[in-house]
């Protein structure tokens, strides 16, 4: 099985404007065996709702990020409940229903920039 990820990313993030500069890029994944692929759309405080992809065909989980006008690839990592996501300098942590976004250069006990719970379509 082959996945393609393409995406649009523009430089900037949570704090401060973004800059002008826009890079595409494509990463193809070669995945033998079984392989999921699970998107969630999260509603969140503060920030308007989006979709994570999340592949699933171990060893390889990721999970594709798009927070205003950006778009992370982040990995699992170690982590002692839930699932704990890396890109860089943040972790996207789920637990269940629930995730928090955590800046690290903020301090390890720094709280999540956003929390966010997976969007309920039940009426």
């Amino acid at each position: 099985m082959r996945i393609v990820l393409a995406f649009l990313a523009t430089a900037g993030l949570l704090s401060g404007p973004a800059l002008a500069a826009e890079t595409a890029a494509q990463v193809e994944l070669a995945i033998g065996g079984d392989a999921e692929i699970k998107t969630v759309t999260y509603d969140c405080e503060g920030i308007p709702s989006f979709a994570v992809q999340y592949i699933n065909a171990a060893p390889n989980f990721l999970a594709i990020i798009p927070v205003q006008d950006e778009t992370y690839i982040f990995t699992t990592v170690l982590s002692a409940s839930g699932a704990r996501y890396a890109s860089g300098n943040f972790v996207w942590w789920t637990k269940g229903p629930n995730a928090d976004w955590y800046d690290l250069t903020q301090g390890e006990d720094a709280p999540p920039v956003f929390s966010c719970s997976e969007h309920n379509q039940t009426p």
